[in-house]
Parts: C-alpha cells; structure tokens; sequence
C-alpha cells in the first residue's frame, strides 16, 4: 500500500507541476515597426547554425537586424554565419571575471541597435511564424519572456534526455516558480526590451555566473520586471547535443546541481516526489516474484502514461523512450552523480573545451 501510495504521489506532483503555457501564434498590430535585434553566440556551431539562419531570413516578420559573435570557434561556424549575410562579430579575448557566454551576449549586444533583443542559442529552430509570436507574447506578458523550446531528438542517444527534459519543463512552469524572486530565465530563447535589458546591465551585471539565464531571470525580477516562461510547442524548438553523448553529459551536467538553488522550495519538494516515485516504479523487475512486483508495475505504467501525456507538449522522443522510460531515469541519476562529482570534488565544471570554476565562477 505505501508503495502504491509513493508511486500515485508522485505521479500527482508531476500535474501539479507541469503547466501549458504554450507560446501561441499570433501577430501584434505595429509589429512590423519593431526593430528587434537577434544576438546568436555561436563556439563550434557549423551544425547548428544554417537551421536558425535559415529560418530567421523567412520569418513573417523580419528581424531588423542578425548578429552572430563567433566565439573561437575552431569548425566552419564564422564561414557559415557570413555566407548568411548577417553580421559577425569575432569575440574579443574573454577578460578576468567574465564566463564565455555572458561575454560573448554581451558584446553582441554592444553592437546592436535594436528596440528589442532576441537572445537565440544557436541550436534553436524556429517556424516562419515564431518571431512574430514572440513579440505578441512579450506584448500580453509585459516584462521578459523565455521559451522553453520543444526538443526534437533523432538518436537514441538523444531521446535518453526525456527525463531532463520533463524536469527542465516542470522547474519554469511550476505555480510556486510564479512568485520567485529569484525566478529564472531558459536561455535558449529569450526576448526582452532593450529599456528593461538596460536598466538591469544586461549581462554584465550577471558576468561571472555560470548559469547566466537563472541569474539573468533573477536581475530582472530585483528590477521589479516581470520574467514569463513559455513552452515552445509547434512555434521554437530545438535539437540539443547532436554532436553525442559526450556532449549530453557535458551539458546538462553543468547545471544539474547548481540550477536547484534557484527554485522555490515547493518546486523542489514536488519534482522530489516525482522523481522518488518514478525511481520506485521503476524496481518492480527486482521484485517479480514477491507481492510488491504488481503494485510497482502498476506504477510503471501509470508513469509511462503520464510521459506519453506530457511529451507531446516537450518533444519527440519517440515511442520507446516513454515505455522504457527506465533507461532516461538511469542517464539522469549518472549525469546527476557527475554533477555533483564536478561541483563537490572538482569544484569546476566542464563544456565546450572550457573549465568553468563553480567556487569563484571563472574560466580557466
């Protein structure tokens, strides 16, 4: 019974949680007056790039402007953002007390002169409608909004993030996030007004965190300015880590630990609950022949309904993925144990050929 009952909380806390604030298509009268400038920081991004490019040059409504800050990048990426005819802006070499992205943001935006600025990863993919939609959701919203982009997966490889992706999901739609002061930021896709962006410094003014869209999300909501969260659904997705499973751990390793420090303590409860009785469900196998195996089968499969349910608004992770969504679980628990392996006994993290110290948040 007190099995059962972890497996049904659990379960439970996941539809507190989840929320569907889904961006929706739209178009705000005056838009097109609005000069939104769209900054790209791009480090070894020759895969990623054409994607984003090629859909910001068919966007209903057109950015007024596209700069990409090519980061040393050691592929095509340079080449490739040229041959695009945006503006590309070679980063100058990153200064004492800055992490590589918050530098590579911040002078992107030096050299912009937009209205507003559209803060876009370079893996992100945008439908011809996604720009225009964005300026309406920032228009109804006020403030700054972010979008957790929809995840399209290819690998296997790829899908095995399903759980961090639910997670990802769960921590900025959460009700309890709702209040936050300390309110985070997804910074995949970001848009906000270059007033509100100023009056915050930017991110000169976050430039040594290691997690720049949290504590950028937080420096707005100190400044009395709302930060709203999307789901990106049907209008901005993304493929993230293509590059493979060195690059998953790397990525989603970096923040694993660190990002809860952000959250409300209601949040936290809630996704412990939830992923207590995912974990719980998911040992029936070590049980088949006692009279726990059923109860924790029936777990199993009220998790793997709910993961159907919820995984058409998070991405495509196909069909196997949510039945064995065992599999997801254990490539969490050992990118969380890496986390905290890097944090507590590196005291640095790892991504994209640099060393990031968590104790003093400066690159090495």
């Amino acid at each position: 019974m007190v099995i059962a009952m972890i497996c049904v909380i659990g379960c439970l806390s996941g539809f507190v949680l989840f929320r569907k604030n889904v961006l929706r298509a739209g178009y705000v009268p005056g838009a097109d007056k609005v000069k939104v400038s769209v900054i790209i920081p791009a480090r070894n991004e020759a895969c990623n790039l054409p994607h984003l490019l090629h859909a910001l040059k068919i966007q209903t409504l057109e950015p007024y402007e596209i700069i990409v800050v090519d980061d040393f990048s050691e592929d095509d990426t340079k080449e490739i953002a040229e041959s695009y005819g945006v503006t590309v802006i070679s980063n100058p070499s990153l200064p004492p007390g800055w992490t590589g992205k918050n530098w590579a943001v911040w002078n992107g935006y030096l050299h912009a002169t937009g209205d507003m600025i559209a803060f876009l990863d370079a893996d992100i993919r945008m439908v011809p409608r996604a720009l225009e939609s964005l300026i309406k959701a920032r228009h109804q919203a006020g403030g700054v909004i972010s979008v957790v982009p929809y995840h399209y997966t290819v690998k296997f490889t790829e899908r095995l993030a399903l759980i961090f992706n639910f997670l990802g999901v769960f921590a900025f739609t959460s009700p309890f996030e709702k209040n936050n002061p300390n309110k985070g930021l997804y910074g995949s896709c970001i848009l906000t007004t270059r007033e509100d962006y100023e009056k915050i410094k930017g991110h000169e003014s976050i430039k040594a965190e290691m997690l720049d869209d949290l504590n950028l999300g937080a420096a707005f909501r100190k400044a009395g300015i709302e930060v709203t969260n999307f789901i990106g659904y049907g209008l901005v997705s993304f493929r993230m880590y293509a590059q493979g499973i060195k690059s998953q751990i790397q990525g989603f390793g970096k923040g694993a630990v660190l990002g809860t420090s952000k959250m409300k303590s209601g949040t936290i409860l809630l996704i412990a609950c939830w992923v207590v009785g995912l974990i719980v469900s998911e040992t029936f196998f070590f049980f088949i022949h006692t009279s726990w195996w059923l109860p924790l089968f029936m777990g199993y499969l009220i998790y793997m309904l709910q993961l159907f349910y919820f995984v058409r608004y998070v991405g495509v992770f196909g069909f196997i993925m949510p039945v064995l969504h065992i599999c997801s679980t254990l490539f969490f628990i050992i990118v969380m144990l890496y986390s905290v392996y890097q944090v507590v006994f590196l005291g640095h993290v790892a991504w994209k050929g640099r060393q990031v110290k968590v104790g003093s948040r400066r690159e090495l």
